[in-house]
């Protein structure tokens, strides 16, 4: 296997200035690069930007495939619109996820290496579409959806970075977003695991007057900054808000919190109800299989039976054309007579008349194996 790496950023923010595409330009030649992207591919050598450097200074999302196994997220946000307790404990609790600064901001960086083979699909992956799938995940930290740390914590439960006993981070992550089960595809998180912690939601639906009431209780002074944000061009207004609202809402009482125990219990019981799942979906395929079959052979037989006499010449002359195809279907038709001949009380004289074949072509080698169990 070929070694390929795939990089890409994004800027959403902020769109790249001609002077920011020409000093991308200098750390490649071959890359993709627009006022919002850079992409490039290597079969061999390496990039020799460093993707966190480009972050800081640059983009808002990273991406890096690699096919031997390496995966990498870089998320730029707002320092204050993270929950850096919930971060800082999952990233004491597995290796490859981390915050790192970038002045008022900070650059959400996941890494998951998988050694000995890799991810499923690493061979026909190219890496190109995952960023588009997972770029969504920005929009639902900056609206205060923190399921992607659900996500981050799930991952290091199947590290054994985290207690048995520890309780869920969120009440749970149901029902995913497009985006949340791209990360899960992308990271190898195990699916029945995240199924496991989607059967209860994490957040509740949003009224549509709650923006209303929470921009009403603003005071003055907090309402003018927004504005005036709002006219420099702030694109992230729109995200502290809705941030905001989604905080202030009232919390219906949440249900026990599950542990890690308990997700992983549940994750091996959806495991064997899947299986059994498959088992009688395959079992049901066979029997309708087998019936469609019987069917076809209930056709064939009644078709041979209504052609009478003639049924014989034909096989002789299958029999006659000397070559593979000929004695497969000379062979077939006498198994089919040997079942009607045994349904209509007739064994003894097929038995006959099959002697009698193989006693004519007793030289036709290969037409005789055909035929060895009937008779």
């Amino acid at each position: 296997m070929s070694e390929y790496q795939y990089y890409e950023f994004q800027a959403i923010d902020r769109p790249l200035s001609r002077a920011d595409q020409a000093a991308l330009r200098d750390l490649s030649t071959r890359a993709r690069i627009t006022a919002t992207s850079f992409v490039n591919e290597y079969n061999w050598g390496d990039f020799r930007g460093d993707p966190l450097k480009l972050m800081r200074q640059w983009f808002d999302l990273h991406l890096y495939f690699a096919n031997w196994g390496s995966r990498h997220l870089m998320i730029r946000l707002p320092a204050d619109l993270v929950d850096r307790r919930l971060l800082d404990h999952i990233g004491d609790a597995i290796d490859g996820i981390s915050a790192e600064p970038a002045g008022d901001r900070i650059i959400l960086n996941i890494e998951r290496d998988i050694d000995g083979g890799g991810f499923p699909g690493d061979d026909e992956d190219d890496g190109s579409g995952w960023l588009a799938a997972l770029a969504p995940l920005r929009a639902e930290l900056l609206a205060g959806d923190n399921r992607l740390f659900y996500l981050l914590w799930l991952m290091a439960v199947e590290e054994e970075g985290i207690e048995p006993d520890e309780p869920e981070p969120l009440p749970g992550i149901g029902p995913m977003t497009g985006a949340l089960e791209a990360f899960v595809d992308f990271f190898g998180i195990d699916p029945d695991l995240a199924e496991a912690a989607a059967e209860r939601r994490a957040l509740d639906p949003v009224p549509a007057n709650a923006a209303e009431a929470v921009i009403a209780a603003l005071d003055s002074s907090e309402r003018n900054r927004l504005l005036l944000r709002v006219f420099d061009g702030d694109p992230l207004v729109a995200a502290e808000l809705r941030a905001k609202v989604r905080a202030d809402l009232p919390r219906t009482p949440d249900a026990t919190p599950r542990t890690a125990a308990d997700l992983l219990a549940r994750a091996e019981e959806i495991r064997v109800e899947r299986a059994e799942k498959e088992a009688k979906r395959k079992a049901e395929q066979r029997r309708r299989e087998q019936e469609r079959a019987e069917r076809e052979r209930r056709a064939r037989l009644d078709a041979l039976i209504r052609r009478g006499e003639s049924v014989w010449q034909e096989i002789e002359t299958e029999i006659e054309r000397r070559n593979a195809n000929g004695y497969d279907l000379a062979a077939e038709m006498l198994a089919d007579m040997e079942v009607i001949a045994n349904e209509r009380g007739k064994t003894v004289e097929f038995t006959r008349r099959l002697a009698d074949i193989r006693t004519r072509h007793e030289r036709k080698k290969q037409f005789l194996m055909r035929i060895e169990g009937l008779g």
